[in-house]
């Protein structure tokens, strides 16, 4: 096979296969070693070359069969060898990066990933950056933000193209080429033999794999599969791309080099693989419909000689495109139909078929392009072909292939299943390519790149085509697309026109294709497909069966396809230099338009009952015209076509005005809610500036060259209320329902002020125009920063927005209520905007929803209130126009045409006499309208000109001239009208002289009313026609005789003539007249003062309601003509009040009547609802506001009548006041929920931090609930278990909290209004099975109901009454008392209903908590158990209300929740309990307190464990078990007694702890000290001396012994605080619980002075003394001699520290000072929290999570939702929201920077405490501004936490099903 040349170092080489399949890891790199020395060498290198290719094509072919992975591993083992010449691979990857000349960045991202954009850096606005690149540029106080991206994307740090070199990171600021020294050759060498047939075997495999699916459905578990199996191969290729840019060099010669494709690939040979693959490879492309172009490229072009890779396109003879398209059933020549129609269409493009069907592959580059998209992008593939784009040799290439396989991309696109993937992967790629503009236009030049774009999304949407219904069903040759297929409803076509919008953002691409006339003709007809789709048709009969929801997918379609390129290439056309552009544009717009008008058969009128929304040629037509006029200086009339072409042209956007106005009249209700939906998405913020502006605008370039009163009939006539304009009381209306006629009216008026009064187009410079709509915008609701105004195209953040927004509004911080909703940062309108700038007409423009007019009005009624500029119900003010553009000056005709004033007159005369179906909403129109006219009035007439032809006045007509300042005046005596026989108008005689005068002669004013406007309209469009065609004529003359004879056929129509005798300004003055209720109400103020008519401009005219508006008409009609105000003056003299016709019946009267009553009546009725709602909504705030003590409700639990002997409660269900009685007992609404906030408190004042690295982390061993439970544990190691259980309590982890809202209900009320939850089938936010409900009347959330106690249960003893019964005797009834255990005044053996509640109760409170929380004992379920957990609820619920209080009792005052507090109850119940279970009397820690015990060493003899020493007992929990188990009602005095003896037990406590913290020497002073006063009176109440006889009793114990103690510089002032310090905590609890047991307030006082205050009112001081003598041993009073007590308990210690030294100390009681609970500190910026978490891995399951929280309690890091965690079907937060809160749970959603809340079974989203400059949240961070904490939110946060409300103060709660 080859002859191995003499000089070469080379044996025979063994079979390939066997060299490559067999050799151990050591041979292959001496194999590869041996290779490169022989290729270095000159003379054996052509030798080791085919050598080393007959062992690659070994090594990588194909494998069949199983062994395929390891075959791949080997085979890229060997490649690595190869490649690094037997050098250890990770070395020579270390010497190619050393070559690397990075300049850019490119890190290829796929989805989800999050990246940053910077606008001020960006060039394209695609820019795009990794974090490491961002953090490390410079961007501090730039436009940025971070964003997760959707369909992937790179990084273009070093890309000046794309970005600015400022904003370039550190790394990649450095310029290329400078220093990186030249590539040695031999360092690449065998990459580049090796590579060439790796990627061909990597084609080969692709090749192999691919089965040409049948019935089009890819098999894809098959595709799947290869795609698996090649995963290593491409992993490979990634990785070298990663080493830099020389081994990129080398891959780009490889992929593009056209030679070593032809050596390899294309078949010709004799290797039998290859050409079995090649084969393959020609029958996918023929199944893709692509053919082989050997034969379609004529000869003589066959190569274009220039070496580039692209496919020739230019010199192809251009044939006809898609000659494949026409329908089958047809031939060539066709027959008329739609496919030739279709046809025609698309043949008039010059466009080259080879574009859609012609693909030839020349490089490996193309063919692997070809795969990756065959096998629909799989993500590998494209990072490896996205990796390489720094290569700028690369770039190109790849951009021209990706251009040439762009119609492939369509088609497989169309056909794939996951398009919605490979959508994303096509864009991924595509955005790379075409932001850049120097690329995009150099493929645009060489590879028309444009032709390409447009065919091939006119190829794609041809395929969805069907017939247009609209106008002429039978006969209408236009084609629409189809909105209900998948290629429209699923968005398919978004990538494809994605990248064309993209392409024409560059400035050299828009302008090819403005100035190709061959693109422009074929953009047209692509946006004709979209003309007219979407048809609605009117449902006259029933509802339609099925609401098709396609028209979304019609406005998508719209907006992206047709708006986006269109403003694309608008915003080319700013100068006047582009004008030739414009011409263009509008040109080949306007033969489309004209095209479809004959395809859809359209003369003169539409089809009635159908409208579409989508007419996207006009608003090219329109957006253009705008343009040029605006920017360009185009002469508006050369461009502009003829008027019969305008009055084609107006007449389907007014029919989308009118179809508005008809579906919000309900007459489109049939057709279902989606008909809404279009009528509002068509005015909605995104769509609004592509759809209703431009509509509009066309309609007022029309209305300003055509005759004005056939603009203004046909409006009427669109809005179907001619027959409504007349002045008869009684019409017919052959086209409405009279219900309807009101708001249609409302409607065309409406309309007509919108087209008259808006300038957007019409001359308002941008600026303006932003600040118009910001300012609709806020007057309608206060806006967040992002949404002031999302209407005009100008993004927030950009200069002008900035400086407009602060112009407009002021910023209103959030404010918190606490109980409130959340709010945020709110931007609000400045007064001076209220007053100058509020515009109603722009404000109705914008409203989706009526709703939002309305609001707006309010607001400003308000302010005008506010300022006292107007104090009633105002009407919308007049706002002041900025001046038309001179090309638009023919729009003020409208307002000064006689059938305009003819309706004026009309409507003015009808709400005088009351007509019906007319509102104040019409009148304001009316003078709105008037007003404008004024306003803009052609130039001024002189008066005597004016007068001298008053003489001749014609008599043709209603008014003399068209001038609405003259006609103003002009009195009208008599119109002839037609009316309904029946009508009263009929019965009058006409008087004896018929003036011809007033009367205008028949033809015109007796039909004037009812039909002049059709007539009128109809003549003007005849003569425009005439003069136009003939045969047009024809065709509209016998429509209209047709048609419109009908009508005035009718005969019950007959003709009547009214006396009217009125002009304008008459029935202005006498409507002032009507409006205020007064006679002669009006008076010219001229007459008072002349400067009115000087400065006309008066505020106080300028807000107001009707009769200011009329005032102000009035006053402006005067100052335009003298005449006017002498007419004004003399009307004034002699004015009546006004005379309805004479005639009018009284039942006439009453139906007018009626209809205003019904509407007043309706208007009060809404107003009093509106009212009620919002007192509701006010009064379910104070309900829940757990706060304010001061949101008493009558029906409160009556603590607080002093004298009553029993108390009342009110049933909140059955409104039934008494006692609660054993047979029908009451109960208090409460909420149980179990708690570990008091296990959260810590002993270190300072918080604890988030931890924002990996070198912060919080350890849980020191909150307060670990603690204890080390001390429970440790005590029951050395003593007996169920002393250990009566020693502390718990509860701080998992303790159960009680509150109530303070309403109370019948328990057997309550039991049935359960049973009604549990019927109702509404979808309720709690599970009413677990018995969860909310209170009837506040409905607060509840899930029990606690039994109040029958009889008054106070004792009122007076505040400071000291028994006189001396203290032994007190502790002996004590002893006593707790003795009689059995004696409940309820006794317990007879079962009442009261005692069964108190069961249930108890039962729900112990099923409040997991198992774990109640089960202390060693022996399970131990009566000591319960009786732990009984006391220790108690003692929760008093330590969470200190916490409540702030930690102490300084505030005083009554319990903080006011009235709301059940703890009494509480205590009923839980003694009730208690005292079923009898402490053995021997045990009884009374006696251990109250008597020295006789034999001191009874205990050591036996043989269990001890008992827990007193001096280790809590003193607080024996408090609580020693009231909790005497009989109820306790007395003042035993209470006393009990806190008595308790305290001297704490004090030694308190002493004995404070030994062991001082040093030995220090001891020894104070047991001296101590001695010496032993024997004074005082003694038992010195600490000194009690001090010293500690000491000296402890020392007799090993208790010194142990270690050295912290030493503590001790003086006596010291001493004293620590003592007061150390008691404190328990007088607080003792003083809490008086007052709940007691009644009475708690005093407030000082800080410093809190334990005098306490002990005083607790009974402890005997009488206040002064404070400066004051000691706290003072309060001591030992029932026996103290130092004998002090002896036998300190023995007990001294015994125990003879057994277990190491321990005594350990077990003192330490009263650290708790903190407060907290939540976690955060840091001040989110990103902090977010680039540490969001890509830290779980420490459960070591994954990074999709959805990563952190608990902002203790700072766990969780997966949420995360499967992975899952633990017996609970997820990972809500298993930690019962560890770490007993069910409840706070996470911070990391990304999506919001706070979930989890409580038992159910939780809700809180919100963010994040926000954003602008006090915004950013949910799921979708707009990536940098975030700062809110401190008040977090505030608010942990106040809910720690009072335990989220659940009456968040309202949305749903179930998580343990799966979050």
């Amino acid at each position: 096979m080859m002859a191995a040349s003499p000089g070469a170092a080379v044996t025979a080489p063994r079979c390939p296969v066997m060299a490559g399949a067999g050799a151990s890891s050591g041979d292959k790199w001496d194999t590869a070693r041996r290779l490169k020395a022989a290729l270095s060498c000159e003379s054996g290198a052509a030798a080791a070359a085919a050598e080393l290719r007959t062992l690659l094509d070994g090594v990588l072919a194909p494998a069949a069969g199983p062994g395929g992975s390891e075959a791949a591993g080997e085979a890229l083992e060997w490649c690595r060898c190869l490649l690094s010449g037997g050098e250890p691979w990770d070395s020579f990857v270390q010497a190619v990066r050393a070559y690397d000349p990075a300049t850019l960045c490119g890190l290829v991202w796929t989805a989800n990933f999050v990246a940053y954009r910077c606008r001020t850096c960006g060039i394209s606005p695609c820019m795009s950056l990794c974090a490491e690149c961002f953090h490390q540029g410079e961007h501090a106080g730039h436009d940025y933000n971070m964003f997760r991206s959707q369909a992937g994307g790179a990084c273009d740090c070093g890309d000046s193209n794309v970005m600015r070199e400022a904003g370039f990171c550190k790394r990649h600021r450095i310029k290329s080429n400078s220093n990186v020294p030249n590539v040695p050759k031999h360092l690449l060498m065998m990459s580049e033999l090796v590579l060439p047939q790796f990627i061909f075997s990597l084609i080969q495999h692709l090749r192999e794999g691919y089965n040409e699916p049948a019935l089009d459905l890819p098999s894809e578990k098959d595709l799947h599969k290869i795609l698996q199996v090649l995963e290593p191969h491409v992993s490979f290729l990634e990785d070298l791309t990663k080493m830099g840019g020389a081994m990129r060099s080398v891959l780009t010669q490889v992929l593009t080099s056209q030679q070593f494709y032809k050596d390899l690939s294309s078949g010709v040979g004799e290797n039998a693989c290859v050409k079995k693959s090649h084969e393959k490879y020609l029958i996918a492309l023929k199944g893709s419909g692509l053919a082989f172009p050997e034969d379609k490229i004529p000869c003589g072009m066959q190569e274009q000689g220039s070496g580039s890779s692209t496919l020739s396109v230019q010199g192809f003879i251009r044939l006809s495109i898609f000659k494949t398209l026409a329908l089958p059933q047809e031939d060539q020549d066709g027959s008329q139909g739609v496919g030739k129609r279709k046809r025609v269409k698309l043949s008039s493009t010059t466009k080259d078929q080879s574009i859609m069907d012609v693909l030839k592959h020349k490089c490996f580059l193309e063919e692997l392009l070809f795969w990756t998209i065959k096998y629909e992008f799989p993500q590998k593939m494209v990072t490896f072909l996205l990796n390489m784009l720094p290569d700028q040799d690369y770039k190109i290439a790849f951009t021209k292939t990706f251009v040439q396989h762009y119609a492939f991309i369509m088609k497989t696109l169309k056909k794939s299943h996951e398009s919605d993937t490979m959508s994303n992967r096509i864009v991924h790629i595509s955005v790379q390519l075409f932001s850049n503009e120097e690329l995009a236009r150099q493929v645009t030049e060489e590879c028309q790149l444009l032709d390409i774009m447009v065919t091939v999304l006119l190829y794609m949407m041809e395929s969805c085509l069907i017939k247009s219904e609209l106008q002429d069903e039978e006969n209408s040759l236009h084609v629409v697309v189809n909105c209900g297929e998948a290629l429209l409803k699923n968005n398919t076509y978004w990538p494809l026109v994605s990248d064309f919008i993209n392409i024409l953002s560059h400035q050299s691409v828009a302008k090819k294709f403005l100035e190709d006339h061959g693109l422009l003709v074929t953009w047209m007809n692509f946006v004709s497909f979209f003309q007219g789709m979407n048809l609605n048709k009117r449902e006259l009969n029933e509802h339609v069966e099925f609401e098709s929801q396609t028209y979304y997918a019609a406005f998508a379609a719209e907006l992206e396809a047709c708006a986006q390129p269109m403003w694309g290439l608008l915003s080319h056309c700013k100068v006047r230099e582009t004008q030739e552009y414009t011409r263009n544009v509008v040109r080949y717009c306007l033969e489309a338009l004209q095209d479809w008008f004959d395809a859809i058969n359209f003369v003169d009128e539409p089809a009635p009952n159908q409208v579409t929304f989508h007419l996207p040629l006009h608003r090219y037509f329109a957006m253009f015209l705008s343009k040029a006029v605006k920017c360009q200086e185009l002469d508006l009339d050369t461009i502009l076509p003829d008027q019969e072409m305008l009055m084609k042209l107006m007449i389907h956007p007014l029919q989308i005005q009118a179809s508005l106005s008809e579906i919000h009249s309900n007459m489109w209700v049939r057709n279902g809610l989606q008909i809404k939906g279009q009528a509002m998405t068509y005015v909605q913020s995104h769509f609004c500036n592509s759809m209703i502006d431009p509509d509009i605008y066309l309609l007022q370039v029309c209305a300003s060259r055509l005759d004005p009163d056939y603009f203004i009939s046909s409006v009427f006539e669109r809005f179907k209320v001619v027959d409504l304009l007349t002045m008869a009381s009684q019409h017919q209306n052959t086209v409405l329902d009279s219900e309807h006629e009101r708001s249609m009216l409302e409607g065309a008026l409406t309309f007509l002020v919108l087209l008259l009064s808006l300038r957007l187009h019409l001359g308002m410079t941008d600026d303006e125009i932003l600040r118009a709509e910001m300012v609709a915008q806020l007057c309608m609701n206060d806006r967040t920063h992002k949404n002031p105004n999302p209407k005009s195209g100008i993004i927030p953040g950009s200069l002008s927005f900035e400086s407009v927004l602060s112009a407009v509004a002021d910023f209103k911080a959030p404010v918190f209520e606490p109980g409130g909703s959340m709010q945020q940062g709110m931007y609000t309108p400045k007064a001076e905007v209220w007053d100058k700038e509020f515009d109603p007409v722009m404000v109705i423009l914008r409203t989706v929803y009526r709703r939002d007019v309305q609001s707006a009005m309010d607001r400003y009624t308000a302010f005008l209130k506010q300022s006292g500029k107007f104090p009633g119900n105002p009407w919308p003010p007049y706002k002041k126009r900025t001046p038309l553009h001179p090309s638009y000056r023919g729009l003020i005709k409208l307002l000064h045409c006689k059938t305009l004033h003819i309706v004026l007159f009309t409507l003015l005369y009808k709400i005088l006499m009351d007509h019906q179906n007319l509102s104040e909403h019409v009148l304001c129109m009316v003078l709105y309208l008037i007003e404008l006219g004024l306003e803009n009035s052609p130039e001024q007439e002189s008066d005597e000109e004016e007068s001298a032809s008053g003489q001749e006045r014609c008599h043709d007509s209603w008014f003399p001239g068209s001038n609405l300042v003259s006609n103003m005046r002009h009195f009208i005596n008599y119109v002839r009208v037609r009316v309904p026989e029946t009508a009263p108008e009929v019965k009058r005689e006409p008087p004896a002289s018929t003036s011809s005068d007033g009367l205008a002669s028949s033809q015109n004013s007796g039909t004037a009313q009812v039909f002049s406007l059709v007539a009128e309209r109809r003549k003007k469009f005849q003569e425009i026609i005439n003069r136009n065609t003939s045969e047009a004529n024809q065709v509209v003359r016998s429509k209209a005789s047709m048609k419109w004879s009908a009508p005035g056929a009718t005969p019950q129509l007959t003709t009547a003539i009214l006396e009217v005798k009125e002009s304008i300004l008459s029935l202005l003055i006498k409507l002032h007249h009507k409006l205020s209720g007064k006679q002669n109400s009006y008076y010219p103020p001229w007459l008072d003062d002349v400067d009115v008519l000087v400065h006309p401009e008066i505020p106080r005219y300028s807000h107001g309601d009707g009769m200011t508006a009329v005032e102000r008409i009035l006053l402006k009609a005067a100052v335009q003509s003298r005449l006017n105000k002498r007419i004004i003056e003399e009307i004034c003299r002699k004015v009546t009040p006004p005379v309805p016709p004479k005639k009018i019946s009284s039942a006439e009267k009453k139906t007018l009547d009626k209809e205003e009553r019904r509407q007043k009546a309706r208007e009060r009725q809404q107003k009093l609802l509106a009212e009620f709602a919002s007192r509701q909504k006010s009064f379910m705030e104070t309900a829940m506001d757990v706060e304010s003590p001061d949101a008493d409700i009558a029906m409160e639990v009556a603590t607080s009548e002093q004298h009553v002997s029993e108390a009342i409660y009110d049933c909140v269900i059955c409104g039934q006041s008494g006692p609660s009685t054993e047979d029908r007992p009451t109960g208090l609404v409460v909420l149980l929920q179990a708690s570990s906030v008091l296990g959260q408190c810590r002993n270190s004042t300072e918080p604890k931090r988030l931890p924002t690295t990996e070198e912060e982390q919080i350890y849980p061993w020191d909150t307060c609930a670990a603690l204890h439970d080390v001390r429970l544990t440790t005590l029951q190691r050395y003593f007996k278990d169920s002393s250990c259980l009566q020693a502390v309590s718990i509860g701080w982890e998992g303790g159960v909290y009680v509150q109530t809202c303070g309403h109370t209900l019948h328990i057997d009320c309550h039991k049935s209004y359960m049973e009604s939850l549990r019927n109702d089938q509404v979808l309720q936010g709690f599970s009413v099975d677990k018995g969860e409900f909310t209170c009837p009347l506040c409905r607060q959330f509840a899930n029990s109901v606690l039994p109040c106690y029958p009889g008054n249960n106070m004792e009122r003893s007076v505040w400071q009454s000291h028994s006189n019964k001396c203290m032994q005797e007190l502790v002996q009834e004590v002893e006593e008392l707790q003795e009689q255990l059995g004696t409940f005044p309820v006794s317990i053996s007879s079962e009442t209903n009261l005692s069964k509640e108190m069961e249930s109760v108890m039962k729900d409170i112990k099923s409040t908590t997991q198992k774990k929380y109640t089960d202390y004992s060693k022996t399970p379920g131990s009566p000591d158990n319960d009786f732990l957990f009984m006391y220790s609820v108690a003692r929760t619920n008093l330590e969470l209300e200190l916490v409540h209080r702030g930690g102490n009792l300084c505030s005083g005052g009554a319990s903080t929740a006011g009235k709301r507090s059940c703890l009494n109850q509480l205590f009923h119940v839980l003694a009730m309990h208690m005292r079923l279970y009898s402490i053995d009397s021997a045990y009884n820690p009374w006696r251990k307190l109250t008597q020295p015990l006789q034999d001191k060493n009874s205990e050591l003899v036996s043989e269990e464990l001890p008992e827990v020493p007193v001096l280790y007992r809590d003193v607080s929990s024996l408090l609580l078990i020693q009231i909790l188990t005497m009989p109820q009602p306790l007395h003042r005095e035993h209470f006393t007694c009990i806190i008595k003896v308790l305290f001297t037990l704490l004090y030694t406590q308190a002493l004995a702890a404070l030994s062991v913290k001082c040093s030995a020497e220090d001891r020894m002073v104070w047991k001296e000290s101590g001695a010496l006063k032993k024997n004074t009176s005082s003694g038992e109440k010195s600490w000194e001396v009690l001090l010293g006889h500690v000491i000296s009793e402890l020392s007799k114990g090993k208790i010194y012994e142990e270690g050295e103690t912290e030493e503590l510089a001790v003086n006596p002032d010291f001493v004293e605080c620590y003592l007061q310090q150390f008691c404190l905590p328990f007088l607080r609890i003792t003083s809490l619980l008086q007052h709940h047991l007691f009644g009475g307030d708690l005093p407030s006082c000082q800080e410093d002075e809190e334990f005098t205050v306490l002990a005083s009112c607790l009974g402890l001081l005997p009488s206040f003394q002064s404070a400066h003598q004051f000691t706290s041993a003072s309060c001591l009073d030992w029932p026996v001699p103290a130092f004998d007590m002090i002896s036998q308990w300190c023995s007990e210690l001294a015994s125990f520290a003879d057994r277990h030294p190491d321990q005594v100390k350990a077990l003192l009681i330490q009263e650290p000072k708790w903190d407060l609970p907290r939540l976690l500190q955060l840091p001040e910026n989110y990103n902090t929290i977010f680039q540490y978490y969001h890509r830290k891995t779980c420490s459960v399951c070591t994954k990074v999570p999709k959805d990563p929280a952190v608990c902002l309690v203790c700072g766990t890091f969780v997966c949420l939702k995360g499967l992975c965690c899952k633990q017996q079907s609970y997820c990972e937060c809500v298993l930690h929201s019962q560890n770490c809160g007993a069910g409840t749970g706070i996470f911070l959603l990391i990304n999506a920077s919001v706070i979930i809340i989890i409580r038992g079974h159910r939780f809700c989203l809180w919100g963010s405490v994040y926000l954003d400059a602008h006090g915004e949240e950013d949910r799921d961070l979708r707009r990536g501004k940098p975030l700062y904490i809110c401190k008040e939110r977090y505030k608010v946060l942990e106040q809910q936490w720690v009072s335990h409300t989220f659940d009456h103060i968040n309202k949305r709660w749903g179930p998580h099903y343990n799966g979050l």
